[in-house]
């Protein structure tokens, strides 16, 4: 009997001036849990694309169940047995749990819907795959782990056997992401068998029975899990030899460029009291809840605060929106840069001027060549790999776009970036280009407070931590003392 529950062999794909894929050949046996790794562009999401009939491949075949397949759309695919799990949710917020995962199937008696068949079927459903939540509750009132459970459910209750799971735990704590990796053993134990594409390579380590590395739009080496590396998955995906996860860098540290003064907003952000100086990077750690976002729109200008008081460079700041905060050299890039950081319409120049327009004008009018001229030396600087500047933000990889962010801030002249999860849902290869781009802004004297879940990441580039528990600083650690322990027995304290 064939072993293989999927096999695509030859699979090129072309867009116009890209091969988004050439020559693949990719197979999952059945039953295991087969994580697909590489860098944004490396071709993980195309391939998964023409799994699921979303995109037809230029050449090249499909084998499910050692059959060859035809999927021209996503109807062939569900009817296959593939299921794709977006990384964005994909759910109506407005309906319940149950009328999402039976959308445009539900069961009627006569000419009316029959609700008490349709709960009890999705009951069952959900009862049987041991997730917990009320079916009858509507989406937008579910947390982020609980509509990712309703995404598995309306899969699976199209019978679906593979599940692709595309950045699956990017939006959830860690507590939720252990429960989804429980999830996905159990499903696995009842022959299920799973896609799974992270840049989290813990979890891959964590979860996954074998691992393939794309790169360049070509699998470039599938092994067991469990005999790569860290190393050699990373040195694989980006296609040299990444020697440290955290580049070092040497910079003195200069006068103090942000002085907080007892900031206070209400019940979640008390009495906080900090510097930040000139050549730094500060960390901030602590568990969701901790009050770390908020703290950094307070500084920004997007939230208000009750009292307190700031001082740049020595002078009092008065700090009452946004446009205060960008007068002041501040510059926050948020934490869903596709939500709050970028204009996803827009292409690159246009994203980048959008923060310091009179730099790009003649006079009272603005001028596309000078826009362009003024806009062009980060393509360079902060190496933005894009066919061209005029290509729209939607197009590019994460890592690309929130280089992009970074240059709209430093084109607004911002001394003091607050970078909320830098690094959230971009791979290993990019966050090493962000993170040398953080070194080198430090270099030139800028100051960074840096805002992020990722404790590795907080204990690798900060030079100080502060830790925050339920809207306090609970410690403060030099990089010698900041340690996993250190700062997760501060961030649970109150």
């Amino acid at each position: 009997m064939e072993d293989h529950f999927l096999k695509m062999e030859g699979i090129s794909k072309y867009f116009p001036g890209v091969k988004a894929l050439d020559n693949v050949n990719f197979a999952v046996r059945r039953g295991e849990v087969h994580a697909l790794v590489g860098e944004n562009g490396a071709g993980k999401s195309t391939l998964m694309k023409v799994l699921n009939g979303v995109y037809q491949a230029d050449s090249g075949s499909i084998y499910i169940n050692g059959n060859k397949t035809s999927l021209r759309n996503t109807k062939d695919a569900k009817a296959a047995g593939i299921g794709l799990i977006f990384q964005e949710i994909n759910l109506v917020n407005q309906l319940s749990a149950a009328e999402n995962i039976f959308l445009n199937r539900l069961k009627t008696r006569g000419i009316t819907v029959d609700w008490k068949r349709v709960f009890n079927d999705v009951q069952n459903i959900v009862d049987d795959l041991g997730f917990v939540f009320d079916v009858k509750e509507t989406v937008e009132n579910l947390s982020a782990a609980q509509k990712q459970m309703v995404e598995i459910a309306k899969v699976l209750s199209e019978n679906a056997r593979l599940l692709v799971m595309d950045e699956p735990t990017s939006s959830l704590t860690a507590a939720e992401t252990e429960n989804l990796l429980n999830i996905i053993r159990k499903l696995k134990s009842t022959g299920i068998t799973v896609i799974y594409i992270s840049h989290k390579l813990e979890e891959v380590f964590n979860i996954s029975d074998v691992c393939s590395v794309m790169r360049d739009g070509q699998i470039i080496e599938t092994r067991k899990t469990g005999n790569f590396t860290k190393a050699e998955i990373i040195e694989r995906m980006v296609g040299r030899s990444v020697d440290m996860e955290y580049p070092k860098r040497n910079v003195s540290k200069g006068e103090v460029v942000l002085q907080v003064n007892k900031i206070t907003q209400g019940s979640r952000i008390k009495n906080i009291s900090f510097e930040l100086y000139r050549g730094e990077i500060l960390g901030i750690a602590g568990l969701v809840g901790s009050g770390r976002t908020e703290l950094a729109e307070i500084l920004f200008g997007a939230q208000k605060y009750d009292q307190g008081e700031l001082f740049i460079n020595g002078r009092k700041a008065i700090i009452k929106n946004t446009f205060d905060g960008k007068k002041s050299g501040i510059g926050l890039l948020t934490e869903d840069r596709k939500e709050t950081g970028l204009v996803l319409a827009y292409n690159i120049i246009q994203n980048i001027s959008v923060t310091n327009l009179p730099k790009a004008k003649n006079g009272p009018f603005l001028s596309q060549k000078k826009e362009t001229g003024e806009v062009s030396r980060f393509r360079e600087s902060l190496n933005i790999k894009a066919p061209t500047m005029k290509q729209l933000i939607v197009n590019l990889s994460g890592g690309n776009q929130q280089k992009v962010v970074f240059a709209k801030w430093l084109f607004s002249d911002a001394n003091i970036l607050i970078l909320d999860e830098p690094t959230r849902g971009i791979d290993v290869g990019a966050k090493y280009e962000i993170y040398l781009l953080m070194n080198k802004l430090v270099e030139e004297g800028k100051s960074i407070i840096m805002i992020s879940s990722e404790l590795p990441e907080v204990l690798g580039m900060s030079d100080r931590v502060l830790v925050l528990s339920a809207g306090e600083i609970t410690g403060e650690l030099s990089h010698e003392e900041a340690t996993a322990e250190a700062v997760m027995r501060l961030a649970i304290q109150n």
